[in-house]
């Protein structure tokens, strides 16, 4: 430990935190009620393996789910989970997941957004939107905490002591403001939770759910020094162009950056390319497993193809059942 489970999940996004603590972080949740499981999915990559294809490796066809992914590997219970924001594609199967794993405490934005199932439902069941405002409204089940830009607080980013440490887990956004702004607008990727993970190797890990310009301008001016040459970056908006600045890029400057599933033509290729910075996608590498123990980043993937491309001697891990080893990730970390 620590790990980080960069999960295949359809046009969604869900991640795993397993801290040097011990407790487990879920950041957002997608393809959770589906009945797929991790043997049937890993026998459909093994026959796009078998294909060699180059270039387009059709993940995106496999998805996991996350309920039997964290219990194949033996994860009972959830310290923590983090919804960024109330998009249907981070809370896809929310019951489901709650009802398997039990989290201590819910983080949550204080967004008004409604959802019309009606007209724009979009394949997501109302009954995951439904049970996220009953545990909103609720006094009873996990701890609903809502946070901004600079919380602290104990287990998350204070020991028990109250000293700095905990899970290393600091929140970078949003803002009272970039919330309020975001009712006002209706356009809520703005008040998305941006986390910043760094780990007890002095590693850092930056998941940004689905933030904006506005945002990003927020942390720029206040965490500059937080953001600065990360280690791997999840990409923003699951690495969508979005109509966006990527100018926040020539700052962060991530070893790794993660992207999830879309369309090719809606993924932000260009930005990255031209800084020369290292992406990989869902739909390429299917889930991603980051080792962030020790001096150097390992990166895992669960499609055999796709690490062949950059290993070509790689073979399954005897330790990471079901991955493949990829490569490392050049650390930014500074030294001194």
């Amino acid at each position: 430990m620590p790990i980080i489970h960069f999960l295949n999940v359809n046009d969604g996004d869900c991640s795993v935190i397993e801290h040097a603590s011990g407790r487990i972080t879920v950041i957002d949740v997608c393809n959770a009620k589906t009945s797929n499981l991790i043997k049937e999915a890993r026998s459909a990559l093994d026959a796009a393996a078998e294909t060699g294809i180059s270039g387009n490796f059709k993940q995106r066809d496999y998805p996991v789910n996350p309920v039997t992914y964290m219990q194949n590997r033996g994860i009972t219970s959830v310290f923590r989970f983090i919804l960024t924001h109330s998009d249907m594609d981070h809370m896809d199967g929310l019951s489901v997941f709650f009802d398997a794993f039990k989290p201590v405490n819910f983080w949550d934005t204080d967004s008004d957004s409604e959802k019309d199932f009606g007209t724009r439902g979009g394949g997501y069941d109302e009954e995951d939107w439904d049970f996220y405002q009953s545990i909103k409204a609720s006094s009873e089940g996990p701890k609903r905490l809502v946070l901004y830009s600079g919380s602290k607080g104990q287990y998350w980013n204070k020991n028990e002591k109250g000293e700095s440490g905990g899970d290393g887990l600091q929140v970078l956004a949003p803002t009272p403001e970039l919330v309020r702004q975001a009712n006002e607008s209706g356009d809520y990727n703005d008040c998305s939770y941006v986390i910043l993970y760094r780990t007890s190797s002095d590693h850092t890990i930056l998941f940004s759910g689905d933030s904006h310009d506005k945002t990003w301008d927020h942390i720029l001016s206040k965490h500059e020094d937080l953001v600065k040459d990360v280690d791997v970056l999840i990409a923003p908006h699951h690495g969508r162009t979005s109509d966006r600045s990527f100018e926040f890029l020539d700052v962060v400057n991530p070893g790794l950056t993660l992207f999830g599933n879309a369309n090719s033509a809606h993924l932000a290729y260009a930005p990255f390319n031209n800084r020369g910075l290292p992406k990989i996608t869902n739909n390429q590498a299917g889930s991603v497993l980051v080792d962030a123990d020790g001096e150097t980043i390992h990166v895992y993937v669960s499609c055999e193809a796709f690490a062949r491309r950059s290993n070509p001697q790689t073979a399954e891990s005897s330790y990471y059942e079901g991955y493949y080893y990829w490569g490392p990730v050049k650390s930014r970390k500074k030294s001194g």
